[in-house]
């Protein structure tokens, strides 16, 4: 019965392990992501203020109204589909950059910015 009680903890201690390590890994690849990708307009910290997030008219990520307002399907649409007003590009679309489960990452690394 010992050995048991000793192998269950191993197992859950080996589990528990992994499970740090690949989160800690999808925390670096979304931070990545965030910086290769968003980071020129929505800035290192989410405000927008940026030259070219100014221009844009990208909104304050940390703002709690602005993230009530933001529903996740519809980031999901933006982030694959990119954004097009008047012609004009506001936005890439990132369908063919970034994974479903990237975007995922993606959504829930603009809900830390939230005051």
């Amino acid at each position: 019965m010992k050995t048991k009680i000793v192998s269950i903890r191993t197992t859950l201690l080996v589990a528990s392990l992994l499970a740090a390590v690949a989160g800690a890994g999808m925390a670096a690849d979304v931070k990545e992501n965030w910086e290769k990708h968003c980071q020129k307009c929505h800035g290192a910290d989410g405000k927008g203020q940026t030259k070219m997030g100014r221009q844009s008219g990208v909104k304050d990520y940390t703002d709690p109204k602005v993230q009530e307002e933001l529903k996740d399907e519809n980031a999901v649409k933006i982030i694959k589909e990119g954004i097009v007003e008047k012609d004009k590009k506001k936005m890439d679309p990132y369908n063919d950059k970034l994974t479903d489960e990237e975007i995922k990452a993606l959504i829930a690394y603009i809900r830390a910015f939230k005051k």
